[in-house]
């Protein structure tokens, strides 16, 4: 009896080897639903980790996959970088949180506008093999790969006329970009004869003119030859035989390859920085009242103190002492370093300065944190890290969040004075002039008058109405001139 068992469990091992499962699952039906877990490379059904689309800020709702740090098949642990996501702010990498292997990148290096919690990655644990991951049913946005495939099924087919592109369009799920849009309805092109190219299954503009190119390849030999001589008609029967088509409401685009024609134009996409930064402009302009104030300030002494300071290698900006008295105002008035939301104004306890930078994707707003309680050369070396880190794009999301006060200074581009537009929730901005040098006359003890020229500079604060009156902001840029005219009492804060 122990000899027959013995004998059969041998057999049963033989045939669950690598060698012989194939066999083995033949022949015993109920082994085909079990996992083989004597070699990794023969598992199958690898439960997978999920890798979803983070929200790497609070007012991001889509991002951009930039570039793939790992690759598929690599060993995966806490911590390390996955992939860089270009978000409304600046371009941040997403670390792992879990140990394991990379076993599918589900969205390529490189897409666009890729919906928060859509799945980006598959990971497996380790061990498993990777190869042979499941790949889940995504139920939440579709992928590019999926809506090109479900987009080049048989369709009944639709008459070309504009004024069923809307309903066309709905109908299949076909997303088209402005500029396609615009081209077939004005030539009444049915966009489901073609698949689309673009990012996520959109129908772009190249897409419109290769179906444009098409329609009058076909078209233009059949109409040269049948056409016949025919005597010149009355304007009356040409306005008749105009097409049945609705006047565009924008002028015609631009054809690659082409000359610009007059009255054309190009379409430039939008990038996610930028189409935020229209958005909170948008929100600022219309659901914020500003109020403008300025006031010359005196600069002499702060350049004064600048050049004692390079003697000893301490090499300080203009815009670092701004800083630093716009962050010892705040302090004196504590009033002005709030923000409005439904409920009221609220007060803020900490002093967060945002300063303006401006990069290749757009305008960037670092912050220096608890800016009152920092030295001028603390603060000067903050904003020199923040600013190279923004040009870079890679800004952390806490190093550009919040903030209660902003700051943006054009003086350096040769602007005299202007006025900023207030970052919502925040109540005021100050907008920095160029320094410049004022004429001015004055009398010695004897009372002879003389010339002499000062170093000036305007700045305006932009304030939001319902929190900083009037009143208190002509408060405040005073208190401000009187701190920045005197940097020796900076020190004092």
């Amino acid at each position: 009896m122990a000899a027959s068992l013995l004998g059969s469990f041998r057999v049963l091992r033989a045939a669950l080897s690598p060698r012989n499962l194939p066999l083995a699952t033949a022949a015993v039906p109920w082994l085909g639903g079990c996992r083989y877990l004597g070699s990794s490379h023969r598992l199958l059904g690898v439960a997978p980790l999920k890798v979803l689309m983070p929200a790497l800020s609070p007012t991001m709702e889509k991002g951009n996959i930039v570039k793939w740090l790992k690759r598929e098949g690599e060993t995966v642990n806490v911590g390390d970088a996955l992939c860089e996501i270009e978000t409304d702010k600046a371009v941040v990498t997403l670390d792992s949180s879990d140990d394991g292997v990379l076993a599918k990148i589900m969205v390529e290096e490189g897409t666009k506008d890729v919906i928060l919690g859509s799945l980006i990655a598959l990971l497996v644990a380790e061990g498993g093999d990777w190869k042979q991951v499941e790949i889940p049913v995504q139920t939440g946005p579709p992928s590019p790969t999926q809506t090109v495939s479900a987009l080049k099924e048989p369709a009944a087919p639709q008459a070309p006329v504009s004024s069923k592109v809307q309903h066309l369009t709905s109908k299949r799920e076909i997303r088209l970009s402005p500029a396609a849009r615009q081209i077939l309805e004005t030539h009444g092109l049915d966009p489901s004869s073609t698949a689309p190219t673009g990012p996520r299954g959109i129908f772009t503009k190249e897409d419109a003119l290769n179906m444009l190119k098409q329609k009058d390849t076909v078209t233009l030999p059949r109409t040269t030859a049948s056409a016949p001589v025919q005597p010149p008609v009355k304007s009356t029967q040409a306005a008749s035989s105009t097409p049945g088509y609705p006047r565009p409401s924008s002028p015609p685009i631009s054809i690659p390859g082409q000359a610009l024609a007059p009255g054309t134009f190009t379409e430039i996409p939008a990038s996610n920085i930028r189409q935020v930064i229209a958005r909170r402009l948008t929100e600022s302009k219309t659901t914020i009242p500003h109020s403008y104030a300025s006031i010359d300030c005196n600069i002499e002494q702060v350049l004064k103190m600048r050049k004692q300071l390079a003697k000893d290698d301490i090499k300080i900006s203009v815009n670092d002492f701004i800083i630093k008295a716009a962050a010892v105002t705040l302090k004196q008035m504590p009033d002005v370093n709030s923000t409005w939301n439904d409920e009221g104004p609220h007060q803020l306890s900490s002093i967060d300065i945002a300063v303006a930078v401006a990069t290749e994707r757009g305008l960037v707003t670092p912050i220096v944190r608890d800016a009152a309680t920092k030295g001028i050369e603390e603060i000067s070396t903050m904003v020199k890290a923040l600013a190279k880190k923004a040009k870079a794009g890679k800004l952390l999301p806490e190093e550009y969040q919040g903030g209660s006060f902003s700051i943006s200074n054009l003086g350096m581009f040769g602007i005299s004075g202007f006025s900023a537009v207030i970052n919502p929730p925040q109540a005021c901005i100050l907008a920095i002039g160029q320094s410049r040098q004022d004429l001015t006359v004055s009398e010695d003890d004897k009372g002879n008058p003389s010339l002499y020229h000062k170093d000036m500079m305007t700045v305006t604060l932009s304030s939001d109405g319902r929190v900083v009156d009037d009143e208190l902001a002509s408060q405040f840029l005073e208190n401000f001139r009187l701190n920045l005219e005197n940097p020796k009492r900076l020190a004092l804060f």
